[in-house]
């Protein structure tokens, strides 16, 4: 489980700056989600793939809604900067790690059940899945330094209040998520956040029913087992149908790419560029829809889709070491 440093969230000023603290937050994942995804090759591995797939469009959904709560606070989301893009590997935003202060190191790497097991799962992990219990004396002191991901976002939701609700309703995004104009659009918006990410304390559902919280999903991935109702004590078990995973599925991709690997004036450079500068185009978008011009959130979109065919063709170009080209993620000025 991973834990985040707490933070006062009592003046809206503190509110604001949890708020990007959170769009940072759940933009970190993407990048190592989509490498995972991307190194799958077309044609195999098709249920992972569509786990995989609907996760990573939760998680931009995830910080749209952050970004819409911010604007209807009177902030000002800041996506579109070099500084805005963690750096890989290394830590998520946020101090966030273990109860002993040591940071999650996350990498960009190709899809395996481990990467799944280890990483993605302690990512999206909640409270009530641990077993192990904690030692009396640190307890009270967890509970007022570190919280989990979901805790964070229940503390923001209970320290907003209504009458900071003052934004302009113009800058707000919809269609690919309700736009937010009260503390009770707000709440409502962090309610999902969490119910979708590490589900709740009675079932592993997300919202509806229809779909499995994150950390469910990816626990389907790691056991190779669908999680269905069933008439257990907890209304849910594992079994059939089978999720298979397929190794010869994965492009042999390198881990934690950096564009100085890839000689310049090579093809292989040359859409590694081409790649970064549509991710940066990507938040440029971004960032213009979410100042104000929400019809731009249709350009970002297909910048989306030119994102995944840029990376799988990267993907699939063999360097000298054995291994497939992978997308570094990086910061390209306009």
């Amino acid at each position: 489980m991973l834990l985040v440093k707490t933070m006062s969230l009592d003046s809206l000023a503190t509110a604001q700056e949890a708020l990007q603290y959170a769009i940072k937050i759940e933009h970190a994942t993407i990048p190592p989600y989509l490498t995972a995804l991307y190194s799958l090759k077309p044609g195999g591995n098709n249920e992972i793939r569509a786990l995989l797939n609907g996760i990573v469009f939760q998680e931009m959904q995830h910080m749209a809604l952050a970004a819409n709560i911010l604007n209807a606070i009177g902030g000002v989301p800041k996506i579109d900067s070099p500084d805005f893009i963690p750096s890989y590997p290394g830590g998520l935003p946020f101090h966030i790690g273990d109860r002993n202060g040591r940071q999650l190191d996350i990498h960009l790497q190709r899809f395996s059940i481990d990467l799944v097991a280890t990483v993605f799962m302690a990512i999206e992990e909640p409270e009530v899945p641990l077993i192990f219990p904690v030692h009396a004396e640190l307890a009270a002191l967890m509970a007022k330094e570190f919280q989990t991901i979901g805790d964070f976002y229940g503390d923001l939701r209970s320290q907003l209040k209504a009458e900071w609700f003052t934004g302009d309703p113009k800058r707000q995004v919809s269609g690919i998520v309700g736009a937010v104009g009260s503390l009770a659009d707000a709440q409502a918006a962090i309610d999902l956040i969490i119910a979708q990410g590490e589900g709740t304390t009675t079932t592993p559902a997300a919202p509806g029913g229809q779909e499995l919280a994150h950390y469910y999903r990816f626990e389907e991935i790691s056991k190779g087992l669908t999680l269905s109702p069933s008439n257990t004590p907890n209304g849910f078990a594992f079994g059939p149908p089978a999720l298979p995973f397929d190794p010869a599925g994965v492009w042999p991709t390198v881990q934690d790419p950096s564009s100085k690997l890839y000689p310049t004036g090579t093809p292989v450079r040359a859409q590694s560029d081409l790649f970064n500068q549509t991710y940066s185009n990507l938040l440029r978008a971004l960032q213009r829809t979410f100042d104000g011009s929400p019809d731009q959130l249709e350009a970002a979109i297909g910048l989306m889709f030119d994102l995944k065919i840029q990376a799988q063709k990267l993907m699939s170009m063999p360097l000298d070491n054995g291994n497939t080209a992978s997308p570094c993620f990086e910061w390209a000025p306009a």
